[in-house]
């Protein structure tokens, strides 16, 4: 290696070996590895077990050439793996054998070298560690209360790089040239800051400013330099923006805030007038709103906390985790209204804990996206002013620039397991390794993901590479912020795709601009049908590469018959797959307009029912109160299979129950009726109500048609009909419907297992994001002799597709089917 060192190399402790007692190796590492701290701790263990040599990052992963005695060198490839950072994530160390040196004295980390195909890629933003808190709020450290303290073991990652290798002069703060103190930490090996891109401090670093929300400062401080570091106070920076900020919250305002990857939309969180003026102002009239609080005891307070619970809000990432309300809490009961969960999470960033050490500071601070309803993030200062100046009534801004936006991450706790519904900040872009045993190496790609909770997917060497968190591709700003972060992690692995994948729909934004993307690099598009992507994803995540049974159930998806499916049973490999089963199909009047009125969906449960069930007086009462001329239009479309497709839609059927038991008849937002569905009977659980009489009511009925098994639903909207009438309680009948779709679908796939070797399951699409769905499926199937797997990481709903997609396009490449196809 000819790189010119950065420092001075640093003697071993003892002489070297003779040479020929000696051996080299060469070591490439891969992983999650640049940004985290691995060069130093390579370099204290090297020293540590007497080898010598060096350390680069390179975009071929991290480079260690390692010269000692065999026995020495065995110590410390073994140590590289079991003693390594927290953080690190070792792929793989691919060595070889390297020439001895005998001038070679000591260990030294070399400058990062580039290469035209990157295999590493930068890390995620890691949450405050432990160590940087307490020296914020340490009065003595020289770091005391400052807004972007950080170290290798924590901060911006992801959101301030602009290229590979992560060095800073290739982030955003490049603009902030380190004081002598922040260089010395920076070049000392032995420091905590070693090699820390964003290492600053209040004389060299970025700072806070408050803002009117016309864009007016309302506190400039004097100017300062590093030459009298002595005489410069950093409480007139940072001490007014954090008091106003706090004294605005405590008045009811809302106060935009900057944050690592975007802006929040902050109010006091039991503050329900604050908590409506922000529904008003941001035009969300329901849809629920996150919450951060101080610490663990704080949340404790308001919401049930479990020990997998606590062990995911204090994980690195820090995301929110939907946590159960206690009914004692003080918090706006606007903030979730109809939901039996609260989204909640911990201080991530040093402002967010210096807010709350602020005197005066809410106990719980809504921190929700900083964006119009529909629109991506806000990133830049002026572009928050411009889209967030009707909303918000102060700014707390700063000055280090976003280079890609970032959501924050949502977990669920499902059998005693986190599980990501939203996979973004503290996650992405964090690799899946693909193509594992099937000795095949998959092209440069793009998967383009779906609709709604779009990711894309970039693979590069057998890597799939998952976005973070776009949002629904429902306007031009949203397919802006989607080319936009396509092009980021493009150029950071320096990749041209030779392949683009599609869902099968031909409507979706995001395969549009798959379309045109194949057009304009003239290479092969292949397109892929929704639900065999989605078990794909969960097959990918687990490593398994045998043929799989797959039930998926979510809202919506093209199927390979032009029909829309969305509660299926499929036989699938990581190429193919075969329909089997699904839900008795359901009239869908209006399309997509039936997903945002449910009570469509219940007529259409009650015309599949019989005629009879559509009689005004045997109407349930919640659908007497549509209006006579509304019913009779929905009911010709029905009838006449006007505007009207079929659909096996388990969301959907989610969607006629939430209307016929008078939960939802109108849907603000994607999902609302299942979820306030599911909330209802977590309600009848906890009561304890006719837990073992409801299996006794009503059967499971499946039936052949087609060559497929159907699991009928008329009997059941047939019983619930009957039950309503009689005046059987809704919170009793919803979960009567949760238990009646388990047993459905675990008689179906018994039905099928009679005749297929397959004894493993993947469950996947949006409803496996409800908790009674997926512990109930997984207890009944593991109870049949089936292993089940579901996603964890990567999510089952459509922020899981492009993982799905990447995997089944890049293999069918390989195989020589690349083809316009499904």
């Amino acid at each position: 290696m000819t790189d010119l060192a950065y420092g001075e190399a640093f003697p071993h402790s003892t002489p070297p070996l003779e040479i020929q007692e000696r051996k080299a190796l060469e070591l490439v590492v891969h992983g999650v590895i640049q940004g985290v701290g691995f060069r130093p701790f390579v370099y204290r263990l090297a020293k540590k077990v007497e080898v010598c040599g060096s350390i680069a990052n390179t975009s071929q992963g991290v480079v260690i050439l390692a010269e000692g005695a065999p026995a020495d060198l065995d110590r410390f490839i073994h140590a590289l793996t079991s003693e390594a950072p927290p953080l690190a994530r070792i792929t793989s160390i691919r060595q070889q054998e390297a020439s001895c040196d005998g001038d070679r004295r000591g260990f030294t980390i070399l400058q990062s070298r580039a290469s035209s195909t990157p295999s590493t890629m930068v890390p995620a933003d890691i949450a405050l560690c432990d160590d940087c808190r307490q020296e914020l709020l340490d009065p003595a450290d020289r770091r005391y209360r400052y807004p972007f303290i950080n170290c290798t073991n924590c901060g911006p990652r992801f959101t301030i790089v602009e290229s590979i290798p992560y060095d800073r002069p290739s982030t955003s703060m490049a603009p902030f040239p380190m004081c002598a103190a922040c260089q010395a930490e920076y070049d000392n090996p032995d420091n905590r800051r070693f090699h820390a891109q964003p290492n600053a401090c209040h004389i060299c670093g970025p700072q806070i400013s408050w803002h009117a929300r016309t864009g007016e400062q309302l506190f400039s401080p004097e100017p300062h330099t590093d030459t009298d570091p002595v005489s410069f106070d950093p409480g007139q920076v940072n001490e007014y923006p954090l008091a106003e900020t706090i004294r605005a919250l405590n008045d009811g305002l809302i106060v935009a805030i900057r944050g690592i990857g975007g802006f929040h939309l902050v109010v006091d969180a039991s503050s329900e007038a604050a908590v409506t003026r922000l529904r008003q102002r941001k035009h969300r009239k329901s849809k629920p709103l996150a919450v951060m609080m101080a610490d663990l005891d704080m949340i404790d307070s308001f919401c049930h906390l479990t020990p997998a619970a606590s062990q995911a809000l204090t994980s690195p990432a820090h995301p929110i985790v939907l946590l159960t309300r206690r009914e004692s809490s003080q918090l706006a009961p606007s903030l979730a209204p109809g939901m039996g969960e609260l989204g909640v999470m911990l201080p991530y960033t040093p402002l967010h804990h210096l807010l709350f050490a602020t005197a005066g500071c809410p106990t719980s601070l809504v921190m929700t996206s900083g964006n119009n309803t529909g629109e991506p993030l806000c990133t830049g200062n002026q572009e928050a002013i411009s889209r967030l100046g009707t909303i918000a009534d102060f700014f707390l801004l700063h000055n280090r620039e976003i280079v890609t936006r970032i959501d924050d991450s949502v977990l669920r706790v499902m059998q005693e397991r986190p599980r990501c519904l939203r996979r973004a900040r503290g996650f992405a872009p964090g690799s899946v390794a693909v193509a594992h045993d099937l000795q095949a190496t998959l092209p440069p790609l793009l998967a383009c993901g779906s609709a709604q909770k779009n990711t894309f997917c970039l693979v590069q060497e057998n890597k799939a590479y998952v976005s973070q968190h776009i949002g629904d591709m429902v306007n031009i700003e949203s397919l802006d912020f989607f080319k936009e972060s396509i092009y980021h992690v493009q150029t950071m692995l320096k990749l041209t795709p030779q392949l683009i994948v599609c869902d099968l729909h031909p409507d979706y934004l995001s395969s549009g601009y798959g379309r045109e993307l194949a057009d304009e690099l003239n290479v092969p598009r292949i397109l892929v049908q929704h639900h065999h992507a989605h078990a794909v994803a969960v097959m990918a995540e687990h490593g398994l590469k045998d043929p799989v049974l797959a039930i998926v159930l979510d809202g919506t998806g093209l199927g390979a018959d032009g029909t829309i499916w969305g509660g299926e049973i499929l036989e699938v490999s990581l190429t193919d797959f075969t329909r089997l089963g699904c839900l008795d199909p359901l009239a869908l009047p209006g399309g997509d307009a039936a997903a945002h009125q449910p009570w469509r969906m219940g007529l259409a449960a009650l015309h599949h029912a019989g005629e009879e069930a559509l009689v005004h007086s045997d109407l349930p009462v919640s659908l007497q109160g549509i209006a006579d001329d509304k019913r009779a239009a929905i009911l010709t479309m029905i009838r006449t299979h006007l505007n009207t497709p079929m659909t096996s839609s388990c969301g959907r059927l989610f969607d006629a129950v939430a209307a016929l038991l008078g939960v939802r008849l109108e849907s603000e937002f994607e999902g609302q009726a299942a979820m306030e569905l599911e909330a209802l009977s977590v309600s009848a659980g906890n009561k304890g109500e006719r837990a073992d009489e409801a299996r006794e009511s009503w059967s499971a009925e499946i039936s052949r048609r087609d060559g497929l098994v159907i699991i009928e639903n008329k009997p059941f909207i047939r019983w619930m009909l009957h039950e309503i009438q009689q005046g059987t309680p809704a919170v009793t009948l919803a979960m009567d419907f949760h238990r009646w779709l388990i047993a459905g679908f675990a008689c179906a796939v018994q039905q099928i297992a009679a005749t297929s070797p397959i004894r493993t399951i993947v469950l996947s699409g949006g409803c496996l994001q409800n908790r009674i769905i997926m512990e109930g499926l997984f207890q009944a199937l593991e109870e049949n002799g089936f292993q089940v797997y579901t996603g964890e990481e990567i999510p089952v709903n459509d922020g899981g597709i492009s993982l799905g997609q990447a995997v089944i396009g890049g293999l069918r490449y390989v195989s020589g089917s690349a083809h316009e196809g499904y």
